[in-house]
């Protein structure tokens, strides 16, 4: 794919994250996840793709969502065929309450190569670079972080494990201790608590849990542009997520599979990028300034180069057509 996509990818997700970010602290989650929708949706207009959501905010033809099935970029003639996965605003609550870690996130790769997961749950561990190789989701808590700890060269009680604060991880949190770990929880935002796993300056050695499908092949996305590890397996928690799971083509025999990196992202060559909306252990927030003038923080990544990019950007809001639009719309 053109090189040229990263810098494309950044403006969608700066364009998100400023959109949505006026909301932070305003209490009304769903208004600021629709302004990033609706920001995301009008930059990838000027995108030369023809891509299709794979991950998306909604099912086919739930409007004004970025739909699952719903074609993204100018589809010209000659674009390039892709899949898109994307998470307008990676923790509403986040935001609502003007809490860290709100982020801006999309995923591009090859027309076919990123899983379609069923809107479930997924039981996930991820690594950083050098811990790859050495964990398996189906292994022992203990066994999986001694052999991290031995790959980072840590004492087991200087290793630190990041966690999704959530009654079903009760009895996982228990034994994390009971190792003799250090656990960083968060509340939301596990796309950006898996990226943190391979960054040296977020103190942040391996992430588990149970969370979003979704937002799981989001993160194996980035993790395949950072050389991490990550690997998945289907945990629907009821009937109807196991209907979800058949709707979608998946048998038993299929939600019970390990997924690994390959499976969740098939090609080598993948895009992604992300913004802060509000700050975070990977990312600053957006930060308005004097004159109408905005700053973002963004990172973009390419698989086939690993290539990773760190953009500071400052926007002049009155001289950007679709931010124009989007102040009007979401005032």
């Amino acid at each position: 794919m053109d090189r040229n996509l990263a810098l494309e990818l950044v403006r969608v997700t700066e364009t998100a994250s400023l959109a949505s970010a006026r909301y932070m602290g305003r209490g009304d989650k769903n208004a600021a996840d629709q302004a990033a929708v609706d920001g995301m949706r009008k930059a990838f207009s000027h995108v030369s793709v023809r891509g299709t959501v794979v991950i998306g905010e909604g099912e086919l033809d739930e409007a004004p969502m970025l739909y699952i099935g719903e074609e993204v970029g100018t589809c010209q003639p000659g674009d390039r065929e892709v899949d898109i996965a994307v998470d307008p605003l990676d923790g509403t609550s986040l935001i609502a309450k003007g809490l860290p870690n709100a982020i801006a996130v999309v995923a591009m790769a090859p027309r076919g190569t990123l899983l379609h997961a069923p809107d479930t749950y997924m039981k996930k561990i991820a690594v950083g670079p050098k811990a790859k190789g050495l964990v398996h989701i189906d292994a022992p808590i203990e066994q999986n972080l001694r052999a991290v700890a031995k790959a980072l060269d840590k004492d087991i009680y200087d290793l630190t494990v990041i966690i999704q604060d959530r009654p079903r991880h009760f009895e996982m949190i228990q034994e994390i201790r009971r190792v003799g770990c250090r656990i960083k929880l968060f509340g939301e935002g596990d796309v950006a608590a898996a990226i943190a796993t391979c960054f040296d300056h977020t103190g942040v050695d391996i992430f588990m849990g149970i969370g979003g499908a979704p937002e799981g092949v989001i993160a194996a996305a980035a993790l395949k542009c950072l050389e991490g590890e990550m690997q998945g397996k289907l945990n629907p928690f009821s009937d109807e997520e196991i209907e979800r799971c058949h709707t979608l083509g998946w048998n038993n025999e299929d939600i019970n599979k390990v997924l690994t990196l390959d499976d969740l992202v098939k090609s080598d060559d993948v895009f992604f990028a992300a913004t802060g909306v509000t700050d975070g252990d990977l990312l600053k927030g957006v930060t308005y300034l004097e004159n109408n003038r905005a700053s973002t923080h963004s990172i973009v990544m390419r698989s086939k180069t690993s290539t990773i990019r760190f953009v500071d950007a400052v926007h002049k809001l009155d001289k950007n057509e679709t931010m124009i639009e989007m102040m009007k719309k979401h005032k």
